[in-house]
């Protein structure tokens, strides 16, 4: 019989790429607000409500649900919904797990790069670095946080959190939104373009979630990230290419992005590099560890 895994965010890229990747070794059950297939559970994280048929059997949770940091500005309504669809989705996990009285073998939980601060310095973070002081880094901190209770309360023989960096992919999320201007020619890098911009393709972020369920001495936190580093500038410049467009534009200077998304702009305008050599450590070997590569594979069909 084969081991149940439950995902959350099962809308999300991740969670659908995933489930493909693991389907065949693992039972596959989603939570979602809307439930449409049959291996579908309905949860409500406002209302605290979640089908409990969901749980019945299961071995391991991945803990993917988060209300996207970039979609909108950072109003106080909206800072408290990041964090409210990041931990107090998994307190209700918790509840539930323990109301019955289960004991996972694993809660993997995504996490943040931006753990370590919104900050652009010369440092390359590692997994034993002190966290930052802003918005961001608060909020992964209370994620990582409700995920250790998972192990503190005895409810998951261990628990791994994954610290994602920007993840490309062709289908949606930043590859995608800086993919269109350039395409119409109106390409530009943000601010000084000097800022790193920790990434990882889809694929690989994919393999380390199906490495972390599979690989029993993996715990705590770990970069998810490709180990080569790169600056805004520098994939502006390869997308570019990639697709054969020149870039003319200047750059979009940061006070206009501070006008139009607000302090959400820092996570646009700021960014260090992080090193994943403690997953390579484990035994984990990237895929697509190089920039070029990785946005030919994406970008293929799109030159």
């Amino acid at each position: 019989m084969k081991e149940v895994v439950l995902i959350t965010g099962a809308g999300g890229l991740i969670a659908q790429e995933l489930s493909k990747k693991i389907e065949n070794d693992y039972e596959i059950r989603f939570l979602t607000r809307n439930k449409k297939r049959e291996n579908e559970y309905e949860w409500n994280i406002k209302n605290g409500t979640i089908d409990e048929a969901a749980l019945e059997n299961v071995s391991h949770i991945i803990h993917l649900a988060g209300a996207n940091i970039s979609e909108k500005r950072w109003t106080p309504e909206r800072k408290k919904e990041l964090i409210s669809s990041r931990v107090d989705s998994a307190n209700l996990l918790l509840q539930a797990v323990k109301k019955k009285n289960i004991r996972l073998k694993s809660f993997i939980s995504a996490s943040g790069i931006n753990y370590y601060g919104t900050i652009t310095s010369e440092k390359i973070f590692t997994e034993t670095n002190s966290p930052g002081n802003d918005f961001l880094s608060e909020v992964v901190i209370l994620w990582e946080r409700a995920a250790d209770a998972f192990k503190e309360q005895n409810l998951a023989e261990r628990v791994v959190k994954i610290r994602t960096a920007v993840v490309l992919s062709e289908k949606e999320g930043a590859l995608k939104k800086m993919l269109l201007p350039i395409q119409y020619g109106i390409g530009s890098s943000l601010g000084t373009g000097k800022q790193y911009m920790p990434w990882i393709h889809i694929k690989d972020i994919c393999s380390i979630y199906e490495f972390a369920l599979k690989n029993v001495r993996m715990s705590g936190a770990y970069n998810a990230n490709s180990p080569e580093h790169t600056t805004n500038e520098n994939l502006t410049k390869k997308i570019a290419e990639i697709v054969n467009k020149p870039l003319f534009m200047p750059n979009v200077p940061g006070f206009v992005l501070k006008l139009i998304f607000g302090e959400l702009s820092n996570a646009l305008l700021k960014g260090s590099r992080a090193s994943s050599q403690k997953i390579q450590d484990e035994g984990f070997r990237f895929e697509f560890p190089d920039l070029q590569e990785s946005l030919k594979d994406l970008l293929s069909k799109k030159v």
